[in-house]
């Protein structure tokens, strides 16, 4: 009797449930229209002279340094992520990347933030299914009714219950989706937050390199200023200059010492940065080869800048997927709210045995069961169900509101990025023009002073000039390999 009873019961759920609906909107229609592509816009700062003039540099320094590496395509791989190992070719870096991922403790707090959300997902599902419980209980009792004995009477109970909430309106489902939703933002923080590390390192990397080449450029000038200072005095000694030109040579040398003490303290900073990047106490940073110039060892590789990067690019960046799910969240939680202002319905049952005593507990004479099906429909609640589902749909105005500024960011870091990347290489073409003119003016210099044709003055210009220029340069090779990692960073590129 018992079992055609819950039998019954349960094909009446099942249809329910079967029948059951979820209200509010689809989140499925909450997804951003197409985003465009961003073009480079590349070329019109500049006259079609001045065009040409920067392309023929280019070419120039192309041709004398040759080609080591094919320019790194951007291009989506299967994952649909732009990869940084396409760019890097500095294996120190690579290494320092990947301790930095591995042990960098803001990487650790989103990752062990994205477990916690996905437990919460848990949380929500469990909304859907039925509660069980085993309880038991033993009781005691002693009542008196008028002149009669007491009588007195004793119970052990041993019980299975269950209480369901029928999700007819999709409340729980819709719930259940915002805390999936919820989950996989977290996920994308994650991303996020391990693009801006790698990017993070391999800027600071390049910081590094820059550091040591501004000190390899600043002892090289001190020592060619000290050499230029020895024989100024060898000519004071011969009475063919003055004392003056020996102290101002002496100011140069002191100069360069400066620049020297500086530049080597800039150096001990990025160190610092980079061993706090990756998790480390501050430490010495390994770095791959060095070379007296930049441009002979490469931390990157050329990149290969289109004329405009494919909407595909940027709507996989972690912030844009970020900002889509936290809509479709929102929109979820509508729904939730619009359900939670109609009916509810509760089944809750009641199965076990009860004896007086535990002796014969489980004989079929002590059976026990209740079944219950309920309705709970809101009348009155001041407001609150209402002003819920307001706000509901509020965050959706301000979630779609935040998916079309962080489209609109995405693309004008995209297009800053371009432009940096095409106008750097630009400047590092003629900034090494200047570096070269400077050096042969340098040493021009160098060769009428000593023949005593011209003054100490045209050495020190010349010095001063070459020293600036081979600085400058050493910036610019780090803001153009800058301007590729941020591009990558842009793209919301993969590790």
């Amino acid at each position: 009797m018992v079992a055609k009873m819950i039998a019954r019961r349960s094909v009446i759920l099942l249809a329910a449930v079967a029948g059951a609906c979820a209200v509010g909107p689809s989140t499925r229609a909450a997804r951003q229209a197409p985003m465009p592509a961003v073009e480079g816009r590349v070329g019109q700062a500049t006259t079609p002279a001045a065009r040409a003039f920067l392309d023929s540099l280019a070419r120039v320094r192309g041709a004398e340094h040759g080609v080591p590496d094919a320019a790194a395509p951007l291009q989506l791989d299967s994952a649909r992520d732009v990869r940084w190992l396409g760019l890097l070719r500095d294996s120190q870096l690579v290494a320092l990347v990947n301790v930095a991922v591995r042990n960098n403790q803001t990487v650790r707090a989103a990752a062990a933030r994205v477990l916690a959300y996905r437990d919460q997902v848990t949380v929500a599902r469990s909304q859907l299914l039925p509660q069980l419980s085993l309880n038991t209980s033993t009781t005691s009792s002693q009542t008196i009714f008028g002149n009669s004995l007491p009588a007195q009477s004793d119970a052990v109970r041993l019980t299975g219950d269950v209480q369901w909430e029928l999700d007819l309106w999709g409340r729980a489902r819709r719930s259940t989706e915002a805390a999936q939703l919820d989950w996989l933002t977290q996920e994308d923080d994650r991303r996020a937050v391990v693009l801006s590390l790698v990017s993070g390192v391999a800027t600071g990397y390049l910081e590094l390199r820059e550091a040591d080449q501004d000190v390899r450029i600043a002892e090289e000038a001190a020592a060619a200023r000290r050499a230029t200072l020895e024989l100024a005095r060898k000519r004071f000694a011969q009475g063919l200059i003055s004392e003056l030109d020996v102290r101002q040579f002496e100011s140069e040398v002191a100069s360069s010492a400066i620049s020297v003490a500086q530049f080597a303290q800039r150096r001990v900073e990025a160190e610092n940065q980079l061993s706090l990047l990756a998790g480390l106490p501050p430490s010495s940073i390994p770095r791959g080869s060095l070379s007296a110039s930049p441009s002979d060892a490469p931390v990157l590789r050329p990149v290969d800048v289109p004329d405009s990067i494919p909407s595909e690019m940027l709507a996989a960046r972690p912030d844009v997927r970020r900002a889509e799910r936290a809509w479709q969240a929102a929109t979820a939680r509508v729904g939730a709210a619009e359900a939670s202002r109609l009916p509810r319905l509760f089944v809750a049952g009641q199965y076990g045995t009860q004896r007086p005593g535990q002796t014969g507990l489980f004989q079929p004479n002590g059976e026990i069961y209740t079944l219950q099906a309920g309705i709970s429909l809101p009348l009155f609640t001041g407001g609150r169900l209402q002003a819920q589902q307001d706000v509901a749909q509020a965050q959706v105005m301000e979630a779609r509101a935040t998916l079309e500024q962080t489209r609109l960011n995405a693309m004008r870091e995209a297009s800053n990025a371009l432009a940096a990347v095409r106008f750097t290489r630009d400047q590092l073409a003629a900034q090494e023009t200047q570096v070269r003119a400077l050096t042969r003016a340098l040493d021009l210099a160098r060769q009428r002073y000593g023949s005593g044709v011209s003054s100490y003055l045209e050495v020190l210009d010349a010095q001063r000039s070459l020293f600036a220029a081979q600085i400058a340069f050493a910036r610019v090779q780090r803001e153009h390999n800058a301007a590729a990692v941020q591009l990558y960073h842009t793209l919301g590129g993969a590790w």
